[in-house]
């Protein structure tokens, strides 16, 4: 008797639910894009050059332009880096 009262209430439990809708969900995920920017080279720099007897003035100006040319560099990096975004 125990066993059919366990069936009636197993088969009254399985009767009252609904069967789920079918829905569409937009899952965003982010896929890997090949940058497409062109490679930035590195350049010979100002004092690549300077020897251990050069004057002050002249290692002076050698810095001077190098640190022109790191600046340089440095915007070519970042566009190369804004063009790949």
């Amino acid at each position: 008797m125990k066993w059919l009262l366990v069936l009636v209430v197993a088969l009254a439990g399985c009767a009252g639910q609904a069967e789920p809708e079918p829905r569409t969900v937009r899952v965003e995920v982010p896929v890997v894009v090949p940058c497409r920017a062109p490679a930035v080279e590195v350049p010979s720099w100002a004092t690549a050059s300077l020897q251990k007897g050069d004057s002050l003035q002249t290692k002076v100006r050698a810095l001077l332009a190098e640190l022109e040319q790191r600046k340089g560099y440095e915007l070519q990096l970042v566009a190369a880096v804004q063009a790949c975004r």
